[in-house]
């Protein structure tokens, strides 16, 4: 393919649809697609672009997956996308919490990690109160 001056013009003026792009990458994880929601906001005197997107905080655990794998992954085809074009991206994630969810949460009904937990393993343990063993004395050498 010849090296067309305006054809490579028209590419560096044109932006990737990010929400495209973003929707795309998105929806396979998440149970319920219509929740997803896209806001993309470019700052006109930089090159700088906010995404915001929300969804569901069920698909939260899917979406970012385990150790945040999968997030990373899409941030960094965002990124790729946006240095191709001389831009940078910021992917800011929202969850949309219904009302009942918050309410558990501040009840108590949800559980706490580990201690929280009845019959966890760890609070059927007794710690004993050992005291650290001390350093040995061993001489200072000043050189």
């Amino acid at each position: 393919m010849p090296n067309d001056p305006a054809l490579s013009a028209s590419q560096n003026n044109a932006s990737p649809d990010y929400a495209g792009l973003v929707s795309f990458l998105l929806e396979p994880f998440l149970e319920d697609p219509q929740t997803l929601s896209i806001h993309c906001e470019q700052v006109a005197s930089t090159k700088k672009l906010w995404l915001r997107v929300a969804f569901d905080t069920n698909d939260k655990g899917k979406v970012f997956g385990r150790g945040g794998r999968n997030i990373k992954a899409i941030r960094t085809v965002l990124k790729t996308a946006a240095a191709n074009v001389n831009q940078h991206i910021h992917l800011d994630i929202y969850g949309n919490e219904d009302l009942s969810s918050k309410e558990k949460s501040f009840n108590g009904d949800a559980p706490r990690g580990r201690e929280g937990r009845k019959g966890s393993r760890d609070s059927d343990r007794r710690r004993g109160s050992r005291e650290r063993p001390s350093k040995p004395n061993r001489p200072i050498i000043n050189s």
